[in-house]
């Protein structure tokens, strides 16, 4: 039953609608076009469309009236059945847009990258980079470079086992500690990746008839933790603690909701104090995602949570190694209790090969750059209003961000990739995002600003954008 209703709520997030068997594999057009908004039990209704009419009936090529989600159903009884209809869409909406994911990268993760143009062949070479998580610019620092290179003559490429046989190394061990004595916590666990840490974590803790209640915008990960745990799973209105009570009423049993530090399509961070309350309220623990705001947030870089000066409220402590230290891989802190019962029960890291030693190496020597060198995260905010300052003064719609992850709000599904398309022949390299990532009409351009971008690439870049946006009439 939880599993149904998950991927009810997943349903109807993406607009989709289970066929019936009688119809086409992909005839299902109709549910492509569904508003976004779920009933109050889930999601808060999708606000008015504020887009301007013209743009939401410009036609698109054929091709492109399908997208992902209507090719997630299918009729039949051949697993296979829908290969071959998504393969022809595939194949056809390449050239007219999708090709701008998974573009190949020849550089570093700098703020100036060498980008594969997979339509004509070429390598665009030094792209102003928006797109990279890469927020203190730590990942392809000489220091981290070198203790990377120290650690594979010791270790070499890979660890070769699970953490709990033959894959853990000093290196990890080490690491742990560092990470639990960062946050001011207990212990920590290292997973290899962020996903993975939502996902053990989730479903190692909570089971079949407990209840789960995240934010409407938690991450993928999250969500499929809740699945994996077979609890009771909710969802409240974003940043409204107010539903969040409406969903925690009544219930009796173990409970845990979950929210995250900066909300990455939106940029913008969680009330937490209002959030504890009702926690507090109804007897729930609080855990809290930190995978963009861990390490840039707080005055000794905790996080939102020392931010918001409520850091010991807080009972779970999660994070990733991929945004603000460049390298790979997540971890969660906390009591030492909860991190050894988290060791058997997460069969994420369980059954996982360990995080590699060369990568473990650089992040230690990542995290000793960030502790003690808090410039760089003065330098990142200096950045950000200053990015915020220029696309302000273009009346470029931002939504409401207040972190480094700035949305560029073009709510014009049919347009958004002709809009990415030249900004990347302009020489910017970001990430467009439309439905089924974010809500029909909502879709945008997700700006990632680091503390390595220097002042003339913010303004070349952001006047690079604004001159696509304006051929668009996005801003005047």
């Amino acid at each position: 039953m939880v599993i149904l209703e998950l991927m009810g709520f997943l349903r109807e997030i993406t607009g989709l609608r289970k066929p019936n068997r009688n119809e086409p594999v992909t005839d299902m057009s109709d549910a492509s076009k569904e508003s976004t908004a779920v009933d109050v039990e889930t999601r808060a209704p999708s606000p008015r469309v504020d887009v301007d009419d013209q743009a939401i009936s410009t036609p698109e090529p054929g091709a492109m009236e399908y997208d992902y989600t209507n090719f997630y159903f299918g009729a039949g009884e051949d697993a296979f059945a829908l290969l071959e209809p998504f393969d022809d869409w595939w194949k056809q909406v390449k050239p007219a847009g999708y090709y701008l994911y998974e573009l190949p990268i020849h550089t570093a993760p700098g703020t100036r990258v060498d980008v594969e143009d997979t339509k004509t062949g070429e390598i665009r070479k030094g792209l102003v980079n928006f797109a990279s998580y890469n927020y203190l610019g730590l990942s392809y620092r000489p220091e981290v470079k070198e203790a990377i290179k120290e650690a594979a003559d010791t270790y070499g490429g890979g660890s070769s086992g699970s953490p709990i046989l033959s894959g853990t190394t000093a290196l990890h061990r080490e690491f742990a500690q560092e990470i639990a004595d960062f946050k001011g916590k207990e212990a920590a666990m290292i997973f290899p990746t962020g996903y993975s840490a939502n996902v053990g974590t989730i479903a190692g803790l909570m089971r079949s008839g407990d209840l789960i209640v995240a934010d409407q915008y938690a991450h993928a990960s999250i969500v499929d933790g809740m699945i994996l745990s077979k609890a009771k799973s909710k969802f409240f209105r974003h940043n409204r603690p107010d539903d969040l009570d409406k969903k925690l009423d009544g219930f009796n049993g173990k409970k845990l909701v979950i929210v995250e530090g900066v909300y990455s399509m939106d940029g913008d961070v969680p009330p937490l104090a209002e959030i504890i309350e009702v926690c507090r309220k109804h007897g729930a623990r609080l855990m809290i995602d930190e995978a963009h705001s861990a390490f840039v947030f707080g005055e000794t870089g905790k996080g939102v949570a020392e931010d918001q000066g409520l850091d010991d409220e807080v009972d779970i402590h999660l994070g990733t190694f991929s945004k603000s230290l460049g390298g790979q891989g997540g971890y969660i802190a906390g009591s030492e209790e909860l991190i050894n019962y988290l060791r058997g029960f997460s069969r994420s890291r369980f059954f996982s090969c360990a995080l590699s030693p060369v990568v473990v190496a650089g992040l230690r020597k990542a995290l000793e750059l960030a502790v003690n060198e808090p410039e760089l995260g003065q330098q990142l905010w200096e950045n950000v209003a200053y990015m915020q300052a220029l696309l302000e003064e273009a009346q470029v719609p931002m939504g409401d961000s207040s972190s480094q992850v700035i949305p560029i709000m073009v709510r014009d599904d049919a347009r958004i990739f002709s809009m990415g398309e030249e900004i990347f022949r302009e020489g910017v390299f970001i990430n467009p995002v439309k439905y089924p990532a974010v809500g029909k009409h909502k879709s945008r351009f997700r700006m990632s600003i680091s503390a390595a971008h220097s002042k003339e690439e913010l303004k070349e870049g952001a006047e690079k954008i604004v001159s696509v946006l304006r051929r668009y009439d996005i801003c005047p």
